[in-house]
C-alpha cells in the first residue's frame, strides 16, 4: 500500500509540470502565444519564411503600431510538436524550436540546417524610468557560426564589410545612418523593430541589440536563401521602392552654396555651352535670408528676386531644381509659429547655433532654431503647407538636409523631450523615416501623376518606400573616406534600401588647404567622380570651393577630360541604371551589389570591401589611392607636385562562378583570379560579367 502511494506520487510529481508546460502555449490564427516563468512569448508569421517574434515582461501587455513595418501577419499554415520542454514550429520554409521554460529560440531551414540560435536565457527586462513613463531597456542575444558573415546595420564610416567583432552606438547622425537589421551569408536577416538608441555588439559573447528604451522585444527573423531573397522580404515588410524619376540617374551640380539665382542658372547655361551632359542643379540653404528665418521655406534673400523665373529658366535649359529644405525652423517664419502653437517644436541645441550667418558662428547671438515633431500628423501638415509653395513653384525635387535631425551641445535630458509619440528617446532613430515620409505622402496626395525623389542625409528601416535617395553626410575629403564610401554604401543596400550617393570629392576641404590647386585633391576628386559614377546617385557637391566641370581646367586638359568622359559615360549607361532601377521596383533587387550577394559560396568574395557590382553585370574596382603625385618644394614648404613619369596600377579580385571582360579591352579572364590593370588618371578597372547584355 506504501509503496503504490509514493509510486503515485512520484508519477503526479513528473505530470504536473507536463501539464503545466502544455497549458502555457497555445496556438492562435497567426502563430502561438506561450507564457515562461519570466516573460511572454508571441509568434506571428507573415510569410512562411517570416516570423515576428514578440517577448515582454510576465504579466505586461504588450502592443506596438510599427512605423517601419507596414505588413500585417496572415495565416500560414504550420505545423507544432511539443516534446517535453521544447516545442518545434514548422512552415514549408522554416523551423522554429522554443524552450517552453526559457523562452529561448533557435530557428532553422526546412531543407537544410540550424541558421541562428537564440542565446540560452538572454532576453532582459531592466526597469527604465522614460520622462515619467515607466518601461525597460531591452536586450536579445544570439549565437552565430563563428565563421559566420554579416552585413547591412546602415551607413558607418569604418571601411569593413563583415559586421562581426564590432561594437556600435546606434543613435543616427551626420555620417553614420544606423538600421538594426542585419543579413548573414547562411540566407536570413534580423530586424530589430526598435527606435530608441540602440547598442549592437558582436564578441565571442555573442550577437546582440540593446536598446533604451523598450515595452518589450520585438524583431522579425526572415529566411530568403540569398541576399537578395532576405532583400525581398525585408521590402515586403517595410515597404517597395517606387520608382524614380528618369532624370535623377543623370549628373547633378551642387555646392555650399550657390548665393544667388544668377549664379545657379549661370552654372546650368555654362554646362550647355561646353556640351557636358546635366539633369540637376541643387540650390543649398539660405535663400530664405537670415539664420532667424531658416527654413522659411521661401526666397526671402534678395539675391533670389524672381524664384518662378529662376525655376522656368532652368527648366528652358532642360535641366531639373533640386532644393535644400530642412527639418528645423527659425523663430521669425511662419511655420515655426504655428508649430510653436500646437506643442510641435522641441527643444535642444541644432544647427545654426547662431543668429548671424558669418563664420565662425557667434553664440552671443543665438538663433532661436528649433527642430519639429516629425511624429505628429498635424505637424507633418504644417510642414507641407509651407512646402507646397515651393511644389507649386515647379520645383522638382527635395534635399532633406539635417534629417537625423543635427543634435548639439547633447544633454541627457535632451532626450525627455516629448513628441506625439512618447518621448524623443523613445523613437530617436526613427526622425527621418518620418520626415521623409511626410513629405512624399503629401507630395503624392496632391500630384499622384509625379514621381517624388527626396535627397536626404539620414534613412530608417522603410525610408525606401518614400522616393529617397541618402547620402553620407558631410564627409571629409580624403583617401580614405573615399574608400570607406564603398563599404558604406554596400552596407546600406544590403540592409535594404537601394538608394545611396555620397559627395563627390568629399565634403570639407580641410586637409587640402590650397583647395583645387592641390593636385592630389584634382587626383582624389577625378578617382571619386569615377567611383560616383557608378553609384544610384552621381551627384558633385562640397564646401570650400566649387565643383563645377571648369573649375578643374578646361577641354583638352587631364582633368577636365577625365571629369567629362565619366560623366558621357554615365549617360551611355543610362539605359541600363534605368533598366536596374526598374529591377529594384519590380523584383526587390538592389543597384550596388556586394560580392557576396551574387557570390556567397566563394569564401574570396565575402569581405571585400574596394568593388561591387553595379547591377548584376558590371563589377567595378575604385582607385582609392593616390598615384601621380609626391612630395615637392615651394620654397621651404613641402608640397605635393603632380607626377606622370609612370602608371599606377588597381589589383581587381573577380568572384569564382562566372567568367568576366575587361569592359575596356574585351580581354576575357576566369573568375576565381586577381587580376592587375594599368590605371591612368582616366581609368576606373571595370568588368562585365560573362552572359550580360548592356
Amino acid at each position: 500500500m506504501i509503496k503504490k502511494s509514493v509510486r503515485f506520487s512520484l508519477l503526479a510529481m513528473l505530470f504536473v509540470p507536463l501539464v503545466s508546460l502544455a497549458q502555457n502555449w497555445q496556438k492562435t490564427e497567426l502563430g502561438i502565444k506561450a507564457n515562461t516563468a519570466s516573460h511572454s512569448l508571441e509568434l506571428q508569421f507573415f510569410n512562411p519564411s517570416t516570423v515576428r517574434v514578440i517577448k515582454s515582461p510576465a504579466g505586461n501587455k504588450f502592443s506596438k503600431q510599427s512605423l517601419s513595418v507596414i505588413q500585417t501577419p496572415r495565416q500560414v499554415a504550420f505545423t507544432v510538436k511539443q516534446k517535453g520542454n521544447w516545442l518545434n514550429l514548422q512552415t514549408s520554409q522554416l523551423k522554429l524550436s522554443i524552450n517552453l521554460e526559457s523562452g529561448t529560440l533557435s530557428f532553422s531551414d526546412s531543407k537544410s540546417g540550424s541558421l541562428l540560435k537564440e542565446k540560452e536565457g538572454s532576453a532582459k527586462f531592466t526597469p527604465f524610468d522614460d520622462a515619467g513613463n515607466q518601461t525597460y531597456t531591452v536586450e536579445q542575444s544570439y549565437q552565430l557560426d563563428p565563421e559566420e558573415t554579416i552585413y547591412g546595420l546602415g551607413i558607418q564610416q569604418q571601411g569593413r564589410m563583415s559586421q562581426r567583432n564590432v561594437s556600435l552606438n546606434m543613435v543616427q547622425g551626420n555620417t553614420d545612418d544606423y538600421i538594426p537589421f542585419f543579413q548573414s551569408v547562411k540566407g536570413y536577416g534580423l530586424f530589430w523593430d526598435n527606435y530608441s538608441p540602440t547598442k549592437f555588439q558582436d564578441n565571442q559573447e555573442g550577437t546582440s541589440f540593446q536598446s533604451e528604451v523598450g515595452d518589450g522585444i520585438d524583431y522579425y527573423f526572415m529566411y530568403g536563401g540569398n541576399a537578395d531573397g532576405v532583400i525581398a522580404h525585408m521590402r515586403e515588410l517595410t515597404g517597395q521602392a517606387p520608382m524614380v524619376p528618369l532624370w535623377t540617374f543623370g549628373f547633378f551640380q551642387s555646392k555650399e552654396r550657390y548665393k544667388s539665382q544668377d549664379e545657379l542658372v549661370n552654372v546650368v547655361r555654362k554646362y550647355r555651352e561646353l556640351g557636358v551632359p546635366l539633369d540637376g542643379i541643387i540650390q543649398d540653404w539660405q535663400y530664405w535670408g537670415s539664420n532667424y528665418l531658416w527654413n522659411a521655406m521661401e526666397f526671402l534673400n534678395a539675391d533670389f528676386p524672381d524664384p518662378q523665373k529662376m525655376v522656368n529658366d532652368i527648366h528652358r535649359l532642360k535641366a531639373h531644381l533640386t532644393i535644400s529644405i530642412w527639418n528645423s525652423f527659425g523663430p521669425h517664419t511662419k511655420q515655426y509659429k504655428e508649430l510653436e502653437k500646437i506643442g510641435a517644436l522641441m527643444n535642444f541645441a541644432t544647427w545654426p547655433q547662431s543668429g548671424s550667418d558669418k563664420w565662425p558662428p557667434n553664440r552671443d547671438y543665438p538663433s532661436g532654431v528649433r527642430v519639429y515633431d516629425p511624429y505628429n500628423p498635424a505637424a507633418r501638415d504644417i510642414y507641407w503647407k509651407y512646402l507646397k509653395y515651393m511644389h507649386d513653384l515647379g520645383i522638382d525635387a527635395w534635399w532633406m538636409d539635417s534629417s537625423e535631425p543635427d543634435h548639439l551641445d547633447f544633454k541627457p535630458s535632451d532626450m525627455d523631450n516629448k513628441t506625439h509619440l512618447g518621448s524623443f528617446r523613445k523613437v530617436r532613430n526613427a526622425f527621418p523615416l518620418m520626415t521623409v515620409g511626410g513629405v512624399y505622402t503629401h507630395q503624392r496626395a496632391v500630384d499622384s501623376n509625379k514621381r517624388v525623389f527626396i535627397l536626404t542625409r539620414s534613412a530608417f528601416a522603410g525610408q525606401q518606400r518614400y522616393g529617397a535617395n541618402t547620402w553620407s553626410g558631410d564627409v571629409t575629403s580624403s583617401w580614405k573616406a573615399l574608400r570607406n564610401q564603398i563599404s558604406g554604401g554596400l552596407n546600406f543596400s544590403l540592409s535594404g534600401i537601394p538608394y545611396w550617393n555620397a559627395d563627390i570629392g568629399g565634403f570639407f576641404l580641410n586637409r587640402f588647404p590650397r583647395k583645387l590647386d592641390d593636385p592630389e585633391y584634382r587626383e582624389l576628386y577625378v578617382r571619386w567622380l569615377e567611383f560616383g559614377a557608378f553609384t544610384p546617385m552621381m551627384r558633385s557637391h562640397g564646401a570650400d570651393a566649387p565643383r563645377e566641370i571648369y573649375q578643374f581646367g578646361q577641354k583638352g586638359t587631364k582633368y577636365y577630360d577625365a571629369i567629362e568622359k565619366y560623366i558621357h559615360l554615365r549617360y551611355r549607361f543610362l539605359p541600363y541604371i534605368y533598366s536596374t532601377s526598374r529591377d529594384v521596383t519590380v523584383n526587390h533587387s538592389s543597384m550596388m551589389r556586394a560580392l557576396v550577394m551574387d557570390f556567397p559560396t566563394d569564401k574570396n568574395a565575402l569581405d571585400i570591401n574596394d568593388e561591387y557590382l553595379f547591377g548584376k553585370s558590371i563589377l567595378i574596382s575604385p582607385v582609392t589611392v593616390p598615384q601621380y603625385v609626391k612630395p615637392g618644394l615651394n620654397g621651404k614648404d613641402t608640397i605635393q607636385v603632380e607626377d606622370f613619369s609612370s602608371i599606377g596600377s588597381k589589383e581587381t579580385y573577380l568572384p569564382a562562378g562566372a567568367d568576366w571582360f575587361d569592359f575596356w579591352t574585351g580581354e576575357k579572364w576566369s573568375g576565381g583570379t586577381t587580376v592587375s590593370k594599368q590605371t591612368p588618371l582616366d581609368m576606373l578597372p571595370l568588368y562585365v560579367r560573362s552572359g550580360s547584355i548592356l
